[in-house]
């Protein structure tokens, strides 16, 4: 059979075309086998290792927080077990069901529903949300005997901060509570995955808050098989992470709980620090907060208490609550004084007030004290003595040796929120307030009135610098934190001269071992436990002319936030000095009165449980180591 020309060009062009297409279909054949080879031959080694990898999950374990103990050793924080109750979205039809057949086991307000309902929407539906904690035995085993009816429910059992001295130490320690959006925000990077499992808590306040990275220790992981949802099959292999660092502070727990229930009651706040190292040996706040609450979440009605109490409860009164210091600013000034060249021995008249210009300055004994020496004036706290001594050496001079006793000032101290109070001069009140300073103003600062403002932390600080000499001690709370001690810098000196440190103490000694002192009838009267004091009453509000008039205001006699606050401050024993404390009692009244029967109570318990110097913990591998005012 005979092709024609043009049925053979067509058949030509057919040959050449199934030729291209087979050559093509043998190129691909062999551009997928040599990739084949390179995958499954060439790479196998690698991702049999991301096969691996997709089957075996590591997840994070949190670890144990790091136990804070007194000096002694003694626990003042620690973790225990924590009963709760935790829900699987994914197990349940019906969530909002679920949580409400739950609280008829359980108490759930529509505070915590709508946190566990936003907790639920940010998880993977497989993950457990913790929906309470903190259940008694008796209601973990109701959740557990009504588990099968509680779709999604998993009883659970794991580990939680306890306080176990709750109020006492709650200004001090602080508390941990749940993580919050604004924490993660800030949190870096390599935290995030820690954050943000269920139940981790983080420090929010005090020692637990300045800790809080120490504390936290090292994160373990738990290697577990996993399906292709993200479900756990079985465990594989775990490492439980390192447990944080112990933290020992300064505090005595046996003084601290002593110091508690002699303020308890009272809006009132007690310091005791050695004056020679800083320690501070107990440091309280009445009223206080119940600081496990927050780690399980505070009941809303009772925070709002807190909230609303006129008393503060939440207000760390020694760090932050600040006062005018009255009379006890008298040494102070006295030393001020006899820096600036006047005799301890000369004598100021006190009829009873104070005239400058066309206004009178009232002393607190109406009748007047008559003549007064520096010694006599702070013994029988006379205020138109210090009016006078105040008004010729001027402010500056009086500010200048308030630094100097480390008033006006911070001290890095471990808790935050702690306040520098004010010392003023005319340079701060021009900033300021744009107003001249009046000689009136330096007047009243000479009896610790006017724009003065200390806390408790620094009375305790300027007390200890007074009784160790004028060495510039400092407080502090951490003695060791992970097996090593914290070294205590050597306190220089300030730059109060002998004589000057001579007057006030023996102005102190004074007020409290010679009749007629103003806290003479609340002294020690152990041999060897005697105490040095001085005691103080801050006006709160001005008292008019006809108010004097009508004759002696009494305090009691006044609303509640009307009335002076007391003060004392004192350090002991007066021969050989070792403490130092403040005590300030809210609308107390008087110092003598309110504040000084605390302090001496405090001072004597401190006394009577170290007679000599105490042992405290070391650290394994550490080595040895107005009424009258």
């Amino acid at each position: 059979m005979q092709i024609s020309g043009r049925d053979s060009n067509r058949y030509q062009t057919f040959t050449r075309r199934a030729a291209l297409l087979a050559g093509l279909q043998g190129a691909a054949f062999l551009a997928l086998a040599g990739r084949m080879y390179y995958l499954q031959v060439l790479k196998t080694d690698q991702y049999r290792m991301l096969a691996e990898e997709n089957r075996v999950s590591m997840r994070l374990l949190a670890p144990l927080r790091g136990n804070i103990v007194d000096r002694y050793g003694r626990t003042l924080a620690s973790n225990r077990q924590n009963y709760r109750a935790m829900i699987i979205s994914e197990q349940t039809p019906d969530v909002e069901a679920t949580l409400a057949r739950l609280s008829r086991i359980v108490e759930i307000d529509e505070f915590r529903k709508r946190r566990i309902l936003r907790d639920i929407a940010r998880s993977p539906r497989f993950m457990p949300v913790t929906v309470v904690e903190g259940l008694t035995w008796e209601q973990f085993a109701q959740v557990n005997i009504n588990e099968p009816d509680l779709a999604g429910i998993l009883p659970d059992v794991g580990e939680t901060r306890d306080y176990p001295y709750g109020e006492e130490f709650a200004h001090i320690l602080g508390y941990v509570a749940a993580v919050s959006d604004n924490d993660l925000e800030q949190a870096q990077r390599e935290d995030h995955r820690l954050l943000k499992l269920p139940g981790f808590r983080i420090g929010r306040d005090g020692i637990e808050r300045t800790y809080d990275r120490q504390l936290r220790g090292t994160p373990g992981s738990s290697h577990v098989e996993v399906n292709a949802y993200g479900r756990v099959i079985r465990e594989l292999a775990k490492d439980p992470g390192k447990p944080g660092q112990e933290l020992v502070l300064t505090l005595d727990l046996d003084v601290q709980r002593y110091a508690w229930e002699r303020v308890k009651g009272e809006s009132a706040s007690a310091v005791v620090m050695d004056i020679h190292s800083g320690d501070v040996i107990s440091i309280v706040s009445a009223p206080a907060y119940n600081p496990n609450l927050f780690n399980m979440g505070y009941p809303t009605a009772e925070y709002k208490k807190l909230l609303e109490s006129p008393y503060l409860p939440l207000l760390n009164k020694a760090l932050a609550g600040m006062y005018p210091p009255g009379s006890t600013f008298k040494m102070v000034v006295a030393m001020a004084a006899a820096e600036a060249g006047i005799s301890p021995a000369q004598r100021v008249h006190c009829p009873g007030h104070y005239s400058l210009g066309s206004h009178d300055f009232h002393c607190w004994k109406r009748g007047g004290h008559g003549a007064m020496n520096m010694h006599d004036a702070i013994k029988y706290s006379c205020d138109v003595y210090f009016y006078d001594v105040a008004r010729r050496i001027g402010i500056n001079a009086i500010a200048d040796m308030a630094r100097k006793c480390g008033l006006g000032q911070t001290y890095d101290f471990e808790v935050p929120g702690e306040k520098a109070g004010l010392v003023p001069t005319p340079e701060w009140k021009r900033a300021a307030r744009g107003e001249v300073w009046h000689q009136g103003e330096t007047v009243i600062a000479g009896i610790g009135q006017g724009y003065l403002l200390t806390t408790p932390l620094q009375l305790a600080v300027m007390t200890a610098r007074i009784a160790n000499g004028g060495h510039a001690v400092v407080p502090r709370l951490t003695r060791a934190l992970g097996g090593e001690l914290v070294p205590v810098p050597k306190p220089e000196l300030v730059g109060i001269s002998e004589q000057a440190l001579a007057i006030a103490q023996g102005g102190m000694n004074g007020v409290s071992n010679e009749p007629g002192g103003t806290a003479f009838r609340h002294r020690i009267p152990d041999p060897g436990m005697e105490l040095a004091g001085k005691t103080g009453t801050a006006q709160v509000r001005r008292i008019s002319r006809a108010e004097r008039a009508t004759g002696v205001i009494r305090n009691e006699d006044l609303e509640w936030r009307q009335r002076d606050h007391a003060l004392f401050v004192c350090y002991a024993p007066v021969h050989e000095p070792r403490f130092a404390m403040s005590v300030v009692v809210e609308h107390g009244g008087s110092g003598s009165a309110a504040a000084a029967p605390i302090a001496r109570d405090i001072m004597h318990e401190v006394l009577l449980r170290n007679p000599s110097t105490p042992q405290a913990k070391v650290p394994p591998g550490s080595g040895n180591p107005s009424e009258a005012g």
